[in-house]
C-alpha cells in the first residue's frame, strides 16, 4: 500500500518492528524527533485482517482525535485487500503516536486478542461453546417458526343483520 502512496522521489524506511503494544511505545521518541510536517507511515501485519467495520471505526476515531491524514488523502487507515496488512498514514503535527497507540489498543487489538484466546482454549471447551451457540440458534429459530406452524385461528363471523 505505501508504494502506491509515495511519490517516486520519496522512500519509506523500516525503523523497527514490534510484537506487542508495549513494544510500540519505543517508537514514540522517533516520531517526536521528526520535524513537522513529516509524513508518517505505520504498517500493521495481522494473521487475520480486522473487519472493515473495525477499520472504519479506527479511521473515524483517529480523525476525531485530530490526527491529520496525508495531504491529498481523506483517511488515515488503509487496508490492503491482497494481504493482511493495514497501513496508517498521518502527517506529524504534534506527536500523535501515543494517541494512535491508545486508539489501536481500544479498537483493533481487543478483537485480535479474542482470536488469540480462541486459539489457546482447550478443544473440549471449544466444543462446549459451539454446542451452546448452536442450541441458542436452534431455540431462536423455533421461536420464529412456532407462530408459522401453529394452526390458524378462525375469526368470528360477522352477522349482517345484527340485533337491534
Amino acid at each position: 500500500m505505501p508504494n502506491r502512496m509515495l511519490t517516486p522521489e520519496t522512500k519509506a524506511y523500516l525503523l523497527g518492528s514490534f510484537a506487542s503494544i508495549d513494544d510500540l511505545n519505543s517508537f514514540i521518541p522517533l516520531e517526536e524527533s521528526m520535524p513537522e510536517p513529516s509524513l508518517m507511515l505505520m504498517e500493521l501485519d495481522f494473521t487475520e485482517p480486522p473487519s472493515s467495520e473495525t477499520l472504519a471505526g479506527l479511521n473515524q476515531a483517529l480523525l476525531e482525535a485530530g490526527v491529520d491524514p496525508w495531504p491529498g488523502y481523506g483517511q488515515i487507515v488503509f487496508a490492503d485487500p491482497a494481504s493482511e496488512q493495514v497501513t496508517l498514514a498521518w502527517t506529524k503535527g504534534t506527536a500523535w503516536m501515543p494517541i494512535i497507540i491508545g486508539i489501536l489498543a481500544l479498537t483493533v487489538f481487543p478483537i485480535l486478542l479474542g482470536g488469540l484466546i480462541w486459539l489457546i482454549i482447550p478443544e473440549p471447551v471449544k466444543q462446549m461453546i459451539n454446542m451452546v451457540v448452536m442450541l441458542l440458534v436452534m431455540m431462536l429459530m423455533m421461536r420464529m417458526l412456532a407462530p408459522m406452524l401453529a394452526p390458524a385461528k378462525e375469526k368470528p363471523k360477522e352477522v349482517e343483520g345484527g340485533r337491534r
